[in-house]
């Protein structure tokens, strides 16, 4: 697993620190991945992402759980909605006034035997790597062995007349428009999940239908965390470098986190 955040140029320009967060943690049966992404306008976003991201680990580590424990996609989703109301309602006790000041958004992920379920209010990004059968080809990581693709999974949407009006963990429609999802999939081998300012690193715009991922770009972080010799701080220095760049300035000023985990 890997993780890292990047302040956008516009709060390095303004002098104001990254509102993005991310937390994971694996039990035996699995990982609970998030992150958040404080609101711009927000004066205390930040507080409310790391909150945000605190709250999901305790609510959604008990849904970490085996296929063959609960071996029903619907009851899946339920679950991780009520984690969701749980992560809420504290949210709201502890924001002790409008959360307004505190708005940021939401994306977990729980990876356990077997599934996959994500949960997600808010403009966040979840991308799975899985096995394909066949040798590697075109769209694959290359080389010997099993084929991988990669899959960017349904984003929430606002459901607003507004194109960039945002719904946030606090907001009052935030359950109207949370997005719940169960992938029953063996085959899944990594996932990462991001904050909207690498929405265009990530993703590649197709000629008909919606975005695709980045193969190659994906490729690339998920075959160096499974690297034998894969190095935390080496792999943190390319990243910031990476996320600092001109290539990544010149599309977004916001703020920047990535979070992966590989099987290995």
């Amino acid at each position: 697993m890997h993780g890292t955040s990047a302040t956008g140029y516009r709060h390095l320009r303004e002098r104001t620190p990254c509102q993005d967060a991310y937390a994971y943690e694996e039990t035996p049966s699995g990982l609970v991945l998030a992150v958040a992404d404080g609101a711009g306008s927000a004066p205390d976003s930040r507080e409310g992402a790391r909150q945000a991201v605190r709250l999901a680990m305790a609510a959604f580590l008990p849904t970490v759980t085996a296929w063959e424990r609960l071996p029903d996609a619907r009851a899946r989703k339920d679950q991780l909605t009520e984690a969701f109301r749980d992560v809420r309602a504290e949210f709201l006790r502890w924001c002790q006034g409008p959360p307004g000041r505190y708005a940021t958004t939401l994306t977990v992920v729980v990876l356990a035997r077997g599934w996959l379920g994500q949960l997600s209010i808010g403009d966040g990004l979840v991308l799975v790597r899985a096995e394909t059968g066949g040798n590697a080809g075109a769209g694959g990581s290359g080389g010997a062995g099993p084929a991988t693709s990669y899959h960017l999974l349904p984003r929430a949407h606002t459901g607003s007349e507004y194109a960039n009006e945002t719904v946030f963990v606090g907001s009052p429609t935030a359950l109207a428009h949370l997005r719940v999802d169960c992938v029953r999939d063996e085959g899944i081998e990594g996932v990462l999940l991001s904050t909207d300012g690498l929405t265009h690193a990530l993703l590649r715009r197709a000629p008909a239908g919606p975005p695709l991922p980045h193969d190659a770009f994906l490729g690339h972080l998920f075959d160096r965390l499974a690297r034998p010799d894969y190095d935390p701080d080496e792999e943190e220095r390319r990243l910031k470098d990476f996320l600092g760049s001109d290539q990544i300035t010149r599309v977004t000023g916001d703020d920047k986190t990535l979070l992966w985990a590989i099987r290995t």
